[in-house]
Parts: structure tokens; sequence; C-alpha cells
């Protein structure tokens, strides 16, 4: 495969992630809450959720934008863009790289949105609606624009490289990602990527049900559960990851520490239900591997998109097992502790399947215990389960049919 200046691609490797979750702020903070079971999902306390089908939800709490986001932006932007902006300061920081550095038109921001500043949106049209148009702010007119978080980090850090925003719901994280991979071998030399969510408002929360998949139980232990057969639904969340994708000359000439190498991708898109056509998320995963240029039986672990939703369930259990065979290979959901962030849920799946490759230790699927007998998975639950892992397949899917798969290689797997 060539670049368009056809050149021979540039080996994508992540150096820094900044990680903001309902169950941890920082990668370090967030891992350890994972592998000991930590959930985030708690009743929803940003508002009154009582009259709503919806009550639990995986929220932030302890994240104050003073200090942590420049005060003047903080009321030019939603609470999305400020996780965001936070998440990049913390990956910048992990990866060892000051912006001031570096050239500015050798580094590039690509991340992912949904519905873009859902919470901001939804007090400036309250304002329209009680006062009038004299009472809504001029940054309406940008806090909400799915494209906000990418601009907003580009312009803080001077980057002006190659930009852009990816809208594919819970599969942008990773599409995102493997467009930051594709940059790399055509001038920027390092990429912001990723994606985080903040749509935990009334206004969100309602966009979100219009689609009948999210969970009405109100057990924070059992709303959530992926592949059992007690699934419901899923409870959505909000945060995301933030990575620093670097070309892997320009990481090792700086004696980067490298997490792991993107080393494969693809996307495709299911048609509406009732065209009769077969899912196409098999196709994503083979796709991937093909990409990857490796065998289905070298991924170690698989991080399941785990819609919770049986018949989407069903879905992704047999296009696992139709590529990797019955209990072929450990797969994992550690989503149930935090769930599903939409634009930021790929990419912290992304985020925790490098960490993964770093320990060597699966973080399981909480709360699961009655998995569904015609899915044959070897479904890692109840505790993390060590084991050499070099290998990691990530999927997720957005709402719409949206699929996407992306390989992860941990450090060593080629000769780095």
């Amino acid at each position: 495969m060539l670049t368009a200046t056809g050149t021979a691609p540039e080996r994508a490797v992540v150096t820094g992630l900044g990680i903001v979750a309902p169950n941890g702020l920082g990668s370090a903070d967030y891992w350890a809450a994972t592998l000991r079971g930590q959930s985030g999902i708690a009743r929803l306390s940003r508002f009154d959720p009582s009259s709503y089908p919806t009550t639990l939800g995986g929220e932030i709490s302890g994240f104050a934008t003073r200090g942590t986001v420049p005060g003047r932006l903080v009321p030019q932007t939603d609470r999305w863009t400020h996780f965001g902006l936070y998440a990049t300061e913390l990956a910048l920081t992990d990866a060892g790289v000051d912006p001031a550095e570096l050239d500015e038109y050798d580094m590039a921001v690509v991340t992912a949105s949904s519905s873009g500043g859902t919470e901001f949106g939804q007090r400036e049209i309250q304002a329209l609606w009680s006062h009038g148009p004299d009472h809504v702010g001029a940054y309406q007119s940008i806090a909400w624009f799915y494209a906000a978080t990418t601009g907003q980090i580009s312009i803080r850090h001077g980057m002006r490289g190659p930009c852009g925003v990816l809208a594919a719901e819970q599969a942008g994280g990773l599409d995102a990602l493997a467009h930051a991979r594709r940059l790399l071998g055509d001038g920027p030399r390092l990429v912001v990527s990723g994606g985080t969510d903040a749509s935990l408002c009334p206004y969100g929360l309602v966009a979100q049900q219009a689609g009948g998949r999210l969970s009405p139980v109100t057990d924070p232990a059992r709303a959530y559960l992926p592949f059992d057969r007690d699934a419901t639904g899923y409870v959505p969340g909000e945060g995301g990851a933030i990575m620093i994708v670097e070309a892997h000359t320009a990481a090792a000439a700086r004696g980067a520490r490298i997490y792991g190498e993107v080393a494969g991708h693809a996307a495709t898109f299911d048609p509406g239900p009732r065209s009769g056509r077969p899912p196409a998320l098999r196709r994503a995963v083979e796709l991937a591997l093909r990409d990857a240029a490796i065998p289905a039986e070298a991924v170690d672990v698989v991080f399941a998109d785990g819609a919770g939703v049986p018949e989407l369930d069903r879905v992704e259990a047999e296009a696992i097992e139709a590529v990797f065979g019955p209990y072929g290979v450990p797969v994992t959901v550690p989503k149930t502790l935090t769930g599903r962030l939409y634009a930021g849920g790929g990419s912290l799946d992304a985020a925790t399947a490098l960490l993964c490759l770093r320990d060597g230790v699966i973080p399981p699927t909480a709360g699961v215990d009655r998995i569904a007998a015609d899915y044959r998975l070897d479904l890692v639950t109840g505790a993390p389960r060590t084991a050499p892992v070099r290998t990691a397949l990530v999927l997720a899917r957005g709402y719409g049919g949206f699929n996407s798969a992306l390989v992860l290689r941990a450090p060593g797997s080629t000769t780095d």
C-alpha cells in the first residue's frame, strides 16, 4: 500500500494516553479502577432523571473545569470539549511532547464526535424560548458544532496540519485513529486523535432514547449486561480518550515510550434492517486483519462493542465466532463499568486495549454472569485474566449502521 504521495506508509504508534472516564481521571486511575471492577455507573445527578425511562448513567464526578480548562474557554465551549481539552493535555504530558517545540504544520488533530455540544445547545435553546434571540450567546454558533473539539485543540496548541472530525457515533473513535494513521504518511509527524462525549443532559438523553436501546433497569449492577441472558439495553456514559499518534521513525528518534501500533483498520456499513442483507461486522473484522497482515489466530483478545441489546449482541457474537471459531479468543467488554460513551466509547476501548497490551492483563466484563447459551464466546468475566497479549482487536458500532474494527499491536511485535 502506498500513500497519496507514492511513498510507503509510516507505521503509526501511540505514545501518549489521556483518559477521562466515569470511573477514573487519567490513565493510571482509570486502569486501576477497571481492574478492580470499580463502576462509574449510578443514578444521574446533573439533572433529575425521575421522569425519564432511563435514570442511570456513567457520569464523570470530580471534574472541575476551572484549573483544567483555560478560563476564557469555559464559557465558550461545551462540557464535551472540556473533556477533550483536558484529555489532550494529559496525553501530551504522557507522551513527553511540547507542541511549542514542533513545527505547527507537523501536528494535526482528528477527533470523533456524535452529536456535538448538547448541553451547551440545550441551555441556549432554553434561553431562546424563554427570553428571545437577544439572550442567545454568540458562542452558540460554534460550541454545539461537532468539529468544535478538534478546532479548540488545534487553536490551543497551534496545530495547523490537516485537521478533521469523524461523525459515526460509537464507531467514530476507532475511525479517527485510523484516519490519524493515514495522515502520518502525507506530512504530519504527530496527530492528536480519539474522541470524547458529554450527552448526559435532558436533550442528549432524549435523543438517545429515540433509538430504543437504553436500559430501563434501575440497579446499576444489572442495567448493562452485554451477552447476558438478562440484557435489556445499555447505559449511556460520558468521557472518552485522546491519544498521541506519531510516526514510528519520529517517536523512535526521540526515544519515546510506545504503547502500541495502530496496525490495521476497516470500516463497513449496514443498510436498513429491512434490506435483507447480512450484517457487515464480520467483513469489517476480516478486512482489518487483512490490513494488519495477520491471521485470526494472531489476535490475543477482542474488545467487543457489546451493545447490551440481545439482537445486536447476537450479531456480534456470530461475527466473532465466524472469524475466530467457537470460544476461539478471549472477549471482553470493560465499558460495563462506564456505560457506552458514544463518540468517546471507541477511543476509550482502544486506550484500554493499549493498557492491556502494556501489562498483559485482560480486564473483565463486569456484572455478566449468565452468558446466553447460543453465544459461544470466551467472555472474560469476574476477575482480570493474566495472559500474553501482543495483538488486540477493538470493535465498535455506531447507531445507523456504522461498523469499525481496529487492530492494535504491542511494541516489539515487529521490528522497533
